[in-house]
């Protein structure tokens, strides 16, 4: 049995079936946005995802690369970053159609979600996240990226289905790796703040319960 396979045999009935309809990005990311945003601290396998129907960008980010492996593409991850303690990292699953780079992510934000195949460089991918990256103070703060992590290496973790060994994947392996900044400190400095008018238009969908610095484990 493959890594997949045993993926697949450990959901129920409903759940395979619903899986054979997410055969592209389009359609995985339609699945991740149709479940509720829970900021919560436990991270879950991606079995766990879609049996308790709930994620975070963390879970739901691995989830979404899953899916995407299931449908021949490489479970690619990359980590975009605040600067430390402005807000969430936020995670995307990235998937490559003719050399050019397109991403999935489960967000609390509606603009922080899929992209098309259409970018170049993973940082001009990155970038089309920059002026929807805004914090509750109404400040940008993306400040940088990862490289991508190949999930598919991992697959002695099973971290499809074991959530020990999924956050053994998360937090050994996936976070904390440096990040290739975008933005220099002077950059920053002249950064302007985020309007009224373009906030409410970020924050359209939003539970801002669920957001950092409003959350009760955010700091």
């Amino acid at each position: 049995m493959t890594f997949l396979t045993d993926f697949e045999s450990h959901l129920p009935k409903n759940l395979r079936k619903k899986m054979e309809g997410l055969n592209s990005p389009f359609a995985i990311q339609q699945y991740l946005d149709s479940m509720p945003y829970i900021g919560e601290e436990r991270d879950r396998s991606p079995l766990n995802v879609m049996l308790d129907n709930q994620a975070h960008c963390l879970d739901g980010g691995f989830l979404a690369a899953l899916l995407l492996w299931r449908i021949g593409f490489r479970p690619l991850l990359i980590d975009i970053v605040p600067y430390p303690g402005e807000d969430d990292d936020h995670i995307l699953a990235l998937y490559q159609i003719e050399g050019r780079w397109g991403a999935l992510a489960k967000s609390n934000y509606v603009n922080l979600g899929f992209r098309e195949p259409v970018y170049k460089t993973l940082r001009e991918l990155v970038m089309t996240y920059f002026e929807h990256y805004v914090a509750i103070d109404q400040k940008k703060v993306l400040r940088g990226y990862t490289r991508p992590l190949d999930a598919s290496r991992y697959t002695h973790l099973n971290w499809a289905v074991d959530e020990k060994g999924a956050n053994t994947l998360y937090y050994k392996h996936f976070y904390g790796r440096p990040a290739i900044p975008i933005v220099t400190k002077s950059m920053v400095e002249r950064l302007s703040p985020v309007t009224d008018r373009n906030y409410a238009s970020e924050i359209l969908f939003t539970n801002l319960n669920e957001s950092f610095g409003n959350r009760k484990d955010s700091h």
